[in-house]
């Protein structure tokens, strides 16, 4: 279905990935074994976020203008060796202060990563796979983020510190696994984004990591509600994450016309029924309606983004995009966290209907996601000049 060069990104991609799904377990690990609390892993996971959050736009902007393929290595590299660094530190005893100073180097240089794989895929594959081959990357995410914690269980049991040295590996095989034959230019023209265009479906990635997020965070009071034991807490995120890869295996099969509101509608009613809480089935419903929908609505926001962005802001506008569905996975942790928890499913209900029918804001061409619904080329259509033929009556019209 698709070519060698596709899966060595996809396997790249991955690779890169692992980083960040093994750093909560990595950190909480490292922390209990060098204090005695989980105080200091919460402060480095959060200086390790906010350092990716405030380095994806700048660092998506530099893979644009130095090109993507070479930038790619060079920050993987730093990534892999940031990380190395902060396992040695650690292994030495060096103070905590000093560590989370280390943990701003990974962060910093990973921030936009993701965005400029993203801005790869799109001189990987042509405008008929688009679709299929973003779906089939969803489904491997969501593999790649039960594999992390994992892996980081299995590798702790020889050291508190292998699981960093298992991260640092993890960056450098991503490295290693870059296209080689793929070089997107390095460009100095700044184009400008078309940020009216791309708010609808970065709307979309910040409900898709709004509404997750207080099913992942919230799985042990969601079973203690209806009086389950803690034991059952991880089938429901297990249950998320397999309703994700569905929706995703079937929308790459079949799901080429149907537009983002569909999926939207499902976060809809999967919330209101995971906050309504109607016992066992109400939570099973809304789960598997919300995990359902992730998949397609992610590689819906993701396909027209592409479509919608100029070539040489891929990288930046990518990274732009990451980071607005993290800010949402970001603010949902925070509602479970104060909020009662039948509130907090309800903001990304309200996200939700907020994008998806108020002011209208999806265009008619823009509903559908294959190759035949593109909003680039609507965009194209009405940026082209008038034909010969309009010009030529227009002329006529004056004589």
């Amino acid at each position: 279905m698709f070519t060698t060069t596709y899966w060595r990104w996809s396997a790249g991609v991955q690779f890169a990935r692992l980083p960040a799904g093994m750093a909560p377990l990595t950190f909480t690990t490292l922390a209990a074994a060098m204090t005695g609390s989980y105080r200091l892993g919460g402060a480095l996971m959060a200086v390790y976020v906010v350092a990716e959050m405030a380095g994806a736009v700048p660092v998506g902007r530099l893979l644009d203008r130095v090109g993507t393929a070479r930038g790619l290595k060079t920050l993987l590299g730093a990534v892999a060796l940031g990380l190395a660094a902060l396992a040695l530190a650690a292994q030495a005893g060096t103070s905590e202060a000093t560590l989370i100073a280390l943990v701003v180097i990974p962060g910093l240089a990973g921030g936009g990563v993701a965005g400029g794989f993203r801005a790869l895929l799109a001189a990987i594959v042509d405008e008929r796979q688009l679709t299929r081959a973003v779906a089939v990357d969803a489904m491997i995410l969501d593999g790649v983020l039960v594999a992390g914690p994992l892996l980081v269980a299995g590798a702790s049991v020889t050291g508190p510190f292998v699981p960093l040295f298992a991260m640092a590996v993890a960056a450098a095989a991503a490295a290693s696994l870059v296209p080689k034959r793929v070089t997107k230019p390095r460009t100095t023209k700044r184009t400008k984004v078309p940020l009216k265009a791309c708010l609808p479906w970065l709307g979309c990635q910040f409900a898709v990591g709004l509404l997750l997020s207080t099913i992942e965070v919230a799985p042990l009071p969601l079973v203690e509600r209806l009086g389950a034991p803690a034991a059952a807490a991880p089938g429901v995120v297990a249950l998320l994450c397999g309703a994700s890869i569905a929706g995703g295996a079937i929308y790459a099969w079949r799901g080429r016309d149907l537009g983002p509101r569909l999926f939207l509608a499902g976060f809809v009613v999967g919330g209101t029924l995971v906050a309504a809480s109607l016992g066992w089935a109400g939570l099973v419903a809304g789960v598997v309606l919300i995990g359902g929908a992730t998949g397609p609505l992610v590689t819906i926001a993701s396909v027209n983004m592409q479509r919608v962005l100029p070539e040489s802001r891929r990288s930046e506008g990518f990274s732009v995009s990451f980071t607005v569905q993290s800010c949402g996975f970001g603010l949902g942790s925070l509602a479970v966290g104060v909020l009662p928890l039948w509130l907090a499913p309800l903001l990304g209900v309200t996200a939700a209907l907020s994008i998806g029918w108020f002011g209208r804001p999806f265009p008619q061409a823009a509903r559908r996601c294959d190759a035949d619904g593109s909003v680039g080329r609507l965009l194209a259509l009405r940026q082209q000049p008038r034909s010969l033929d309009h010009n030529a009556e227009e002329q006529g019209r004056r004589r």
